[in-house]
């Protein structure tokens, strides 16, 4: 009988439980802006949207019909015009940055019956030096022993360094191109598959007597991927960062290691570089980024050990002879296709199929387009 009334207490505490949701001082909806510009050819990119309540991950909302534009030191304007809802781009002919320069954005936004105005901090960009060089080095992730194969991962490195020990503070990130060859003999059987950097990687060397940085880990590629299994391109973004920034950055650093993404959860406690003209204690997330660009591009195409097979159990069934296969292209794919007698004589026409196209055609990943700077076939 105790036992039975402890059980009745358990249920009915359970049922009184509610969702705690904590009082915070963030407004619900908060002015979201992404803008880098570098001294490189344009266009360039400034994204406006509006943020989702706190504790929810930032699906921002696109901001359209705003008024954007960017002023330099020497008076110059330059308007940057909306393509795409929340995305306004520079002319690449009017406006390039210059390395010396100090650039303000400028926003505003319509709010019903009033407009408010948005500005950022002058951001001086600061010279960047070369990419030295770009490496990798092999390494174990697991030794061959035994009758089992050793697997072998891929880190990569770069070295720089700033002569005139100017630009004290850097933040890299990179783009990467692999080649996937698919294992059947399909029609897109090769193509070109791409991807961006979604880490962030910074480094300081405002305490050291010259600015050099070595062997600063840029990727680490495992065996769990396809992208070392073929021929594999990388090319490192490397930029120039203000004292302000560089926080900024390490900031969302710590916070993306504490939740999990880059993104997920952004609290108004990280400092933004842009405020509101009528109301200066409104908080604004992201920052206007002004750095001064270089990269260096590197080709790896190497052997190594206990690379995954992506693409296991593609086929689903076999077809013997010309029948008509419901679902072609649609639901079902060829693998191979055997005419008569391929398989001795008398033999019908054998197709194998497989309900997963991206066994079946590479371009649900990637392009058959080759990249131009691509070296090889």
């Amino acid at each position: 009988m105790r036992n039975f009334i402890q059980i009745l207490a358990l249920i009915f505490l359970s049922g009184c439980i509610t969702q705690f949701t904590p009082e915070t001082e963030e407004e619900k909806e908060l002015l979201v802006v992404e803008g880098l510009i570098t001294d490189q050819p344009g266009p360039y990119s400034i994204k406006l949207s509006k943020s989702m309540p706190f504790g929810k991950k930032s699906e921002a909302s696109p901001l359209s019909r705003c008024l954007v534009r960017i002023s330099d030191n020497e008076e110059n304007i330059y308007w940057l015009t909306e393509t795409d809802p929340g995305t306004y781009l520079s002319d690449p002919v009017a406006f390039r940055g210059y390395a010396g320069r100090s650039y303000k954005l400028y926003i505003d936004v319509s709010n019903g019956d009033r407009t408010l105005h948005y500005e950022s901090n002058p951001m001086e960009m600061t010279p960047v030096p070369p990419v030295d060089s770009v490496y990798y080095e092999k390494t174990v992730i697991k030794e061959d022993f035994e009758n089992f194969g050793g697997i072998d991962g891929c880190q990569i490195y770069l070295d720089t360094h700033d002569p005139d020990n100017k630009c004290k503070y850097f933040r890299w990130d990179f783009d990467e191109t692999w080649v996937l060859r698919l294992l059947w003999p399909v029609k897109n059987i090769k193509c070109y598959v791409s991807d961006t950097s979604k880490v962030i990687n910074i480094k300081s060397t405002a305490a050291f007597s010259e600015s050099r940085i070595f062997r600063q880990p840029v990727a680490f590629i495992s065996n769990t991927t396809d992208r070392l299994s073929r021929e594999y391109s990388i090319s490192v973004n490397q930029y120039s960062l203000s004292e302000d920034e560089y926080v900024y950055w390490e900031k969302i650093q710590n916070l993306s290691d504490q939740t999990g993404g880059l993104y997920d959860i952004i609290p108004s406690s990280v400092p933004s570089n842009i405020f509101c003209i009528e109301n200066p204690d409104e908080k604004v997330l992201g920052y206007f980024s002004v750095s001064a660009k270089s990269f260096k591009r590197a080709f790896i195409k190497d052997d190594f050990a206990g690379l995954l097979n992506q693409y296991p159990d593609c086929p689903s069934d076999t077809v013997y002879g010309d029948v008509e296969i419901w679902g072609l292209d649609v639901s079902v794919w060829v693998l191979a296709d055997y005419p008569p007698g391929s398989w001795g004589f008398g033999s019908p026409r054998i197709r194998i199929l497989t309900e997963k196209r991206g066994c079946a055609d590479c371009t649900t990943r990637g392009t058959t387009q080759k990249p131009p700077y691509w070296i090889g076939d």
